[in-house]
């Protein structure tokens, strides 16, 4: 493994999702109107592949160039938390897209901000952070980062130890000779051909036309070629005569593949950096982006999105959580059942897991109904929790069963599930039906209430006593 972090390079967004529901047509005109639950900001393009690299593990550095206009400000705050930040001045607007869903399903984005990397130098911090890289990953937006004639120079100067990942992008620059791998998907690789000359490939074949493609790529570009297929993996070609293909696991129901290109180059990214192969880059890369794509993309992942300037209230996802009004719209559109539970969760023990293991088993996502700090308090008493509401919630969106957490604060979860609408209701077996005062909101709209097994001797309460007696 190389010592030096994994610098990303390239062009940042500003990316904006707006949830809620439609259900009339405008008085004035034959539109849908949208009422908007939620608004959630994240950084896109090369911002996002850094964030996504930086979830994964590793030190991570993001080179770009970023306004001072209320969308940069928000871009940097969104990504100072998570990694280290070397912004370049951009002249114009920071780009932006808004992008607005209706029930789960997109209907609409709108674009702003048409802004490029200024020329001049790209400054030390620049230079320095690039000579102690471990990897490189250029992320081309078509903005002008790539195209930065200092630092296109400073990335032409890396010693050959130094694996570079290129991303390109159809209004971005030739990726430099000597990539350790270039990550077009299957239409840029035809456009990128194409414009070097070369004829498209007879028609026929499932892999045909990417490898003939690919193979024209990596001779012009002096560097292997990925192409990905969507959801049929991707494709290496390093000059070989037999291309490696790297399949993908299947994604049942619709999709959003936004952000899968960056989860699967900055996938790679990390295993080159860590001395892999080629093959089990792109074979690991494949696995990564298709897990990305089965969890919702990247409106979806967490640890991804926070709220919009104004806070949440009662009810609304916590940050970093995913939204879990959305995603439970996203589950029922295509037919799927949503699955919730709620409580304390306030020291996470092999109860709790086991419990929401189970329950994730009933259905197609599960949500976890989160007592706020006030109402942990109101029900144990002034000790506690012991952990806040955020650190709880981020620790059990990490769980692999549990698809999306939202905090509330009543004293039981009986608003938030008349607003989610779960198909099952899950409890421990410790609780008696007469017990729940939240049953009667979920049958209402039709749900199940279950109860599951209680795994004995296992509390918080209990595991605190124990600590206090050493």
């Amino acid at each position: 493994m190389k010592a030096g972090p994994l610098v990303v390079v390239g062009d940042t967004l500003l990316d904006v999702d707006l949830h809620g529901t439609a259900g009339r047509l405008a008085p004035d005109a034959p539109v849908p109107v949208i009422d908007c639950a939620s608004e959630r900001h994240r950084a896109g393009g090369a911002g996002l592949a850094a964030v996504l690299a930086a979830a994964a593990g590793g030190a991570v550095v993001l080179i770009t160039a970023l306004g001072t206009d209320r969308h940069g400000q928000r871009l940097r705050d969104l990504l100072a938390p998570r990694l280290d930040l070397v912004a370049l001045p951009l002249t114009g607007g920071t780009p932006c897209k808004v992008r607005i869903h209706a029930s789960g399903q997109p209907v609409a984005r709108l674009d702003a901000g048409a802004g490029r990397a200024a020329p001049g130098p790209a400054g030390p911090a620049a230079g320095r952070i690039l000579r102690q890289a471990g990897a490189v990953l250029v992320s081309d937006y078509g903005r002008g980062v790539t195209a930065h004639p200092a630092l296109r120079s400073l990335l032409g100067r890396l010693p050959a130890s130094v694996p570079v990942v290129w991303d390109p992008h159809p209004r971005g620059e030739r990726p430099l000779a000597g990539c350790r791998l270039v990550t077009p998907n299957r239409g840029e690789a035809r456009g990128f051909a194409a414009a070097l000359g070369v004829p498209a490939a007879p028609a026929g074949g499932v892999i045909g036309p990417a490898a003939h493609d690919a193979a024209a790529l990596s001779q012009a570009w002096r560097s292997p070629v990925a192409v990905t297929l969507g959801a049929g993996g991707a494709l290496l070609c390093t000059g070989e005569s037999v291309p490696f293909v790297a399949p993908a696991a299947p994604v049942t129901g619709p999709v959003d593949t936004c952000g899968a290109g960056d989860c699967f180059a900055a996938a790679a990214a990390q295993v080159l950096r860590a001395g892999g192969l080629l093959t089990e880059a792109v074979t690991e890369a494949v696995h990564r982006a298709g897990r990305f794509v089965s969890r919702g993309g990247a409106g979806a992942a967490p640890g991804l999105t926070v709220p919009g300037p104004a806070q949440p209230g009662p009810g609304e996802p916590a940050d970093d959580v995913t939204d879990a009004f959305a995603l439970a719209a996203r589950v029922r559109e295509r037919g799927g059942k949503v699955v919730a539970t709620g409580g304390c969760f306030d020291l996470l023990h092999a109860g709790h897991v086991r419990l929401l293991q189970q329950a994730r088993g009933l259905g197609d996502c599960l949500v976890v109904c989160l007592n706020s700090d006030a109402s942990v308090r109101a029900l144990k008493g002034p000790g506690r929790p012991l952990t806040s509401a955020s650190d709880r919630a981020r620790i059990l969106a990490a769980l692999a069963c549990v698809d999306a957490v939202v905090v509330f604060d009543e004293p039981d979860p009986a608003t938030v599930l008349a607003r989610l609408r779960p198909d099952v209701w899950v409890k421990g077996g410790d609780y008696a039906l007469g017990e729940l005062a939240e049953a009667g909101v979920v049958r209402a709209h039709g749900g199940e209430v279950v109860l599951l097994p209680y795994l004995a001797r296992r509390s918080t309460s209990a595991i605190v006593a124990a600590a206090r007696e050493g």
